[in-house]
């Protein structure tokens, strides 16, 4: 595993944040952990890699605020979605057991 420079690193990940969002971003650093506008804190291998799919990219990118309302609005559409799928089943354990009792005792009374 090789050292990272931690001022290259960040030097590059702001030119590249830049080219694909179109602004500097705010680099907060904390006992070793970096955080990009206030988002998720990751360690510098893992803004090396992100400096990549930022280069990668073709298009631009939807800042980290927006990923997080998207996915969130997602998850309340399959949420949603989950509860009109379900339906009433005719199944009641209530009656298994009344049936249960009556098979086993041809005759008797059912419990209250």
């Amino acid at each position: 595993m090789s050292k990272l420079d931690k001022e290259q690193v960040i030097e590059k990940f702001t030119e590249a944040y830049k080219s694909a969002h179109g602004k500097a971003p705010t680099i907060e650093a904390k006992g070793g952990w970096y955080s990009v506008d206030g988002g998720k804190n990751v360690r510098l291998s893992a803004l090396e890699e992100m400096i990549t799919e930022l280069e990668s990219s073709d298009s631009k990118v939807e800042p980290v605020e927006n990923k997080t309302a998207k996915q969130q609005k997602q998850l309340a559409a399959k949420a949603k979605a989950t509860k009109k799928a379900k339906s009433k089943s005719s199944f009641s354990v209530k009656q298994y057991w009344q049936d249960q009792i009556m098979a086993q005792n041809p005759g008797s009374k059912l419990p209250r």
